[in-house]
């Protein structure tokens, strides 16, 4: 008999839709918040997509059957460049592109039985969502989070837009489609301030047990706090002074230049009207151009400025050159020169016949200048630097620390290199700004009461040009102060839709709110994300730390009660074909619609659960498939073939002959039960193969055997639900398993009564033989002693004795 996969997953589809199974509770006695990460709508899903949403659903269904109220919403993460650039390609509006994706997104999603709470769904390209956006960009600007300035900035010359530090990836643009070489572009642009929660950031890390180190230790790394001293260097003939971070103040007395980052803003007022400008302008203007991996890596060079910077400790005149090894991210982007004890200033101190001078020797010996090929670097003891000559340096640094803050020219500084989050994009599919530029009044937020500012729609050419698309809006652009009603223009460009996303777990708490983002009461009934799932450490310095941050900012305001989002993170790996990432790019997707039509929904689920460990990549393979399809079919005629003897009820009386089984089934429950809730989910599926082809291989057909099967039809609802409520259905089960609680299993039959006997004939292994605890001497003799291989090497020798240790070995002593 073949399962009719269409029927009958129409069939328990329309179930649940109709009994509101997947509806949420308004007021949870036990509640769960299990969340997967929201989608991009590229298109039609394919199955390599699928693998979030049925990993997610399996743990959602398993929770509900463990008796809690769970939450498990989906969205759209519907703002972009993807859709822009489409939009581009093919003579479309994006919001057209967009929708109409997310219309046939969600028709294969809810063809999969994922349990979705889908009265709760959000699309952020909806006005009655980036209001909210909006809205979130005025609670920042108000608590002094969000400034515009003009600064160097990361331009993506293919998306012809700025990117945030975050989505530049050794230089090259994060987005697959493009990876085109970042430039360095001076713009003014809006910043987050992200930076002043840098040290929150960084130690909400140590309590979040139940994230995987990998993600912690990038957010470290990232945020990379280090801990040192800032000195205060003032430039000769100028108001200007450089403040220095360095983690070795005790090599002060070794400073022999400045060196400058070539986006510095004082470069412009240090060179302006001298013989140097040109040169320094021009290395400046090519330094940006290149790669921040090209920056660090290459031999190490820069032009001189004519200028000179005055050495707090002891009065010297240093020259500043403008180096391109200098980063601006890093610390102030002005570097004290060390070439004695720095590798990269010992490069360019040679390269520019500098002086290099000694200020460390080693602890056991000393250092010639004329000797050495590379910098020290490592600690030593101070030596030529005044009153601190003769200390170590761990006591040399925070000595000279000391005395650079009570001579108010330094002291003890922590640095981070995390810097604020640019999220100006000159693109037109994003968030628009809320700000107003009024000639009298100045830089105006949007009145909350004017939110949302919408996109407009009239918009036809969306090519990027080097600015937003909406500059050229005049009925956007123009508007009214709303301070003194004169004349005003808006912002031109819209959010990066990182700021859409870093929220959107807060909104399908209270979805049709229309007053406010959130209800307070409802943040505290469902906060924090219990279960949060998706993606993989591509997230950990992106997403994953913006949606950090702004729990925490709307905490501080007192929006919610929690200052982190989530409790748990479980990070997927990715699905591959012919060993590459699953893309409609590569053209190696699957597309989900038309494999369900054929195969169906379960068996989609089963080959993405059971292929690999779900936070590991996976192979998307026929033979997958095929293993899917048979495994069902067994289980089905497994069912239809014993129906009459399958039971509930645990069975009243155990024989002998079905104790290995009933053993059996109640090690798959605990197996099962403990997979479920650590994400096992193949090896979960394994034992459950294994219990079938128990089931199929007993001769007994008694209640042991009956409940098994019953046991098994429990067992497989989370991972292949339609199955699972159609077997249920066959024997007289009522609704959904959904709705039944999940099954316990009896801990006396959870351990294997069998044992493993060594057989040794004169303290040599020979054989060994399978018993049944409580087993005589005389019994295990017996056995022993008609085994086969026993017989053999026990040929033309006589027992002389045997010696007993009760359920681990029987040793034969012959001669």
């Amino acid at each position: 008999m073949q399962l009719d996969h269409n029927k009958i997953e129409k069939k328990w589809q329309d179930y649940w839709k109709k009994r509101g199974l997947f509806q949420t509770a308004e007021d949870p006695k036990k509640k769960f918040y299990n969340l997967v990460m929201f989608a991009y709508p590229s298109g039609d899903i394919h199955v390599g997509h699928c693998k979030n949403y049925v990993i997610g659903d399996v743990y959602a269904r398993y929770m509900m059957r463990r008796g809690y109220d769970v939450l498990h919403p989906f969205g759209w993460d519907a703002f972009g460049l993807p859709a822009e650039n489409q939009a581009i390609k093919i003579g479309t509006h994006p919001e057209k592109w967009t929708l109409e994706n997310i219309q046939t997104s969600d028709e294969s999603l809810k063809l999969l039985g994922i349990s979705y709470d889908w009265d709760r769904e959000v699309i952020t390209c909806l006005p009655d969502y980036y209001k909210w956006t909006q809205w979130m960009f005025l609670l920042l600007y108000k608590r002094g989070l969000a400034y515009k300035k003009e600064a160097y900035v990361n331009w993506c010359p293919g998306c012809q837009t700025v990117l945030a530090n975050e989505q530049v990836i050794d230089g090259i643009c994060y987005r697959s489609n493009c990876r085109a070489t970042i430039e360095k572009r001076k713009l003014n642009q809006w910043f987050f301030k992200i930076t002043e929660y840098a040290e929150r950031l960084l130690a909400g890390l140590d309590e979040l047990d139940a994230w995987p180190e990998n993600v912690k230790v990038m957010q470290r790394n990232w945020i990379g706090k280090s801990t040192g001293c800032d000195i205060v260097f003032k430039v000769v003939g100028h108001d200007i002074s450089f403040r220095v971070f360095t983690t070795r103040p005790d090599t002060i007395f070794g400073v022999t230049f400045m060196s400058v980052a070539p986006e510095h803003p004082a470069i412009d007022e240090l060179v302006k009207g001298t013989s140097f400008e040109t040169a320094v302008r021009r290395y400046a203007q090519e330094a940006t151009k290149k790669t921040e991996r090209e920056r660090i890596e290459k031999t190490k060079d820069g032009v001189a400025t004519g200028c000179y910077a005055i050495n707090p400790v002891n009065g010297e005149k240093v020259p500043i050159f403008v180096a391109d090894y200098v980063l601006p991210e890093y610390g102030s982007g002005v570097v004290m020169g060390v070439p004695a004890h720095d590798a990269r200033d010992f490069q360019f101190a040679r390269k520019y016949d500098l002086p290099i001078r000694v200020v460390i020797n080693p602890p056991d010996g000393q250092l010639s200048v004329d000797s050495m090929k590379d910098a020290y670097e490592d600690p030593g003891v101070m030596v030529d630097s005044g009153e601190f000559t003769g200390l170590d340096t761990a006591a040399g640094a925070k000595k000279v620390s000391a005395f650079l803050a009570r001579k108010n020219v330094g002291g003890p500084s922590v640095n981070y290199r995390l810097k604020d989050w640019l999220i100006s994009r000159q693109r037109y599919w994003g968030a628009p700004i809320p700000i107003i530029y009024c000639q009298k009044c100045g830089m105006v937020p949007v009145p909350e009461n004017d939110l949302p500012v919408l996109l407009p729609k009239q918009v036809t050419d969306f090519v990027p040009k080097g600015r937003s698309p909406l500059a050229a809006v005049e009925d956007f652009i123009n508007t009214t102060c709303p301070n003194c009603g004169g004349k005003a223009e808006r912002d031109a460009d819209t959010m990066d839709t990182f700021v859409c996303s870093s929220w959107y777990f807060l909104r399908y708490l209270d979805a049709h709110n229309d007053k406010e983002f959130c209800a307070r009461d409802k943040a505290d009934r469902w906060l924090p994300i219990d279960q949060y799932i998706g993606g993989g450490s591509e997230h950990a310095t992106g997403h994953l730390i913006y949606f950090r941050f702004f729990t925490k900012v709307l905490h501080d305001a007192g929006f919610i009660s929690v200052d982190e989002p989530a409790v748990h993170l479980f990070n997927l790996g990715m699905v591959l074909k012919n060993g590459e990432v699953m893309s409609k790019s590569k053209g190696n997707a699957v597309p989900a619609r038309q494999f369900i039509d054929k195969h169906g929904a379960d068996v989609a689920r089963l080959t993405i659960l059971f292929a690999a460990p779900p936070e590991r990549e996976m192979e998307w393979s026929d033979e997958g498939v095929t293993g899917a399809e048979r495994f069902m079919q067994r289980m089905y005629r497994l069912v239809t073939e014993n129906r009459e003897v399958i039971k509930e009820e645990r069975p009243s009386r155990i024989s002998k002959e079905s104790e290995e089984l009933y053993i059996k089934i109640n090690q798959t429950i605990a197996k099962v039960t403990i997979d479920l809730e650590s994400f096992k989910y193949n090896t979960a599926i394994a034992a459950l193969w294994e219990l079938m082809n128990a089931l199929y291989g007993s001769s007994v057909r008694d209640e042991v055997f009956g409940y098994g099967i019953y046991a098994m039809i429990h067992m497989l609802s989370p991972f292949v639900p339609h199955l699972a409520d159609e077997l249920w259905s066959s024997v007289d089960g009522e609704g959904s398993l959904v709705e039944q609680t999940w099954l316990e299993y009896d801990i006396r039959y959870a351990e294997s009564k069998a044992k493993i006997i060594v057989i040794q004939i004169n303290g040599r292994v020979r054989s060994h033989i399978e018993v049944t605890g409580g087993i005589s001497e005389e019994e295990v003799k017996e056995k022993a002693l008609g085994d086969e291989r026993i017989v053999r090497h026990l040929e033309g020798k006589s027992i002389r004795k045997t010696i007993y240790v009760p359920d681990k070995i029987f040793n034969i002593v012959a001669a």
